[in-house]
């Protein structure tokens, strides 16, 4: 397999909270030392692992997630441990978990030492099938990043109770902000965000309520978003297909952040 034709299963967390504003969205800063999207804004998420795959086959800790499409399956859980991992966040059903129980199954897990089937099991916590709402998959093209990551994006309520923070290693800083304030942002040079992050933000933006987001989100179809270049007026473009619930869905490629 050459460098042009590595593909990496990937998943994204949308974690969105709603009190008596807009609806905010978790987003952290990437460390400018990573080797993808460093110093950008994004959502949590991570590469899917050998670990994810088999917890998403056991009945007893990821109840219903047999019944998914396997790869689906795996990339929820993935987006699940991910976010437990870089922001503490748990979308899993059972007791109480004190922060010195969390700080110390975060740091197993991130090294390696124990997985995240290994948290549930000791802490008596199981996965909620019905915790995500699939919204997006993107995948570039061969022909356009030598590194593609095949990334699913799920939506999730931020549960009652939970703290989101940045780790402070993977993620230097993090925010509970709108789409809308995230792209204004961006617009301004506050911060950076790359072109599949514009684009979700933007669709993101149509929505005043977590009931309307997750609701347009079951209305719209989970099509594969592979972006193109296509010459518009002589210059070239970053385009993704119409009909997936983007408002916004070309770019002009000189300003296209890509990671």
């Amino acid at each position: 397999m050459t460098d042009s034709q590595i593909e990496i299963a990937a998943a994204t967390l949308v974690l969105l909270r709603e009190d008596s504003g807009p609806v905010e969205i978790f987003m952290v800063e990437r460390a400018k030392t990573m080797g993808f999207a460093g110093g950008m804004m994004v959502f949590p998420g991570g590469k899917v692992d050998a670990a994810d795959i088999a917890l998403a086959k056991n009945a007893e800790l990821a109840p219903g997630y047999a019944e998914l499409d396997p790869v689906d399956a795996a990339a929820r859980i993935a987006a699940i441990r991910e976010t437990f991992e870089e922001a503490g966040v748990l979308l899993t059903i059972g007791g109480p978990v004190s922060e010195e129980t969390r700080d110390h199954w975060r740091a197993r897990i991130v090294e390696h030492e124990e997985t995240f089937s290994d948290f549930l099991m000791t802490t008596g916590h199981r996965l909620d099938v019905e915790a995500l709402v699939p919204f997006a998959h993107w995948c570039p093209p061969r022909d356009l990043e030598k590194k593609r990551f095949d990334t699913r994006f799920y939506l999730a309520r931020m549960p009652a109770g939970e703290t989101a923070l940045h780790d402070g290693n993977e993620s230097t800083r993090s925010h509970w902000i709108t789409a809308a304030d995230a792209l204004a942002r961006a617009d301004s040079g506050e911060n950076a965000i790359i072109f599949p992050t514009r684009r979700n933000l933007e669709r993101l933006a149509k929505s005043d309520s977590i009931e309307a987001t997750i609701a347009e989100a079951h209305a719209t179809p989970v099509g594969l978003v592979q972006p193109v270049v296509e010459t518009r007026n002589g210059e070239p473009y970053l385009c993704i297909p119409e009909g997936l619930g983007y408002p916004v869905t070309a770019e002009p490629l000189a300003a296209a952040m890509r990671g």
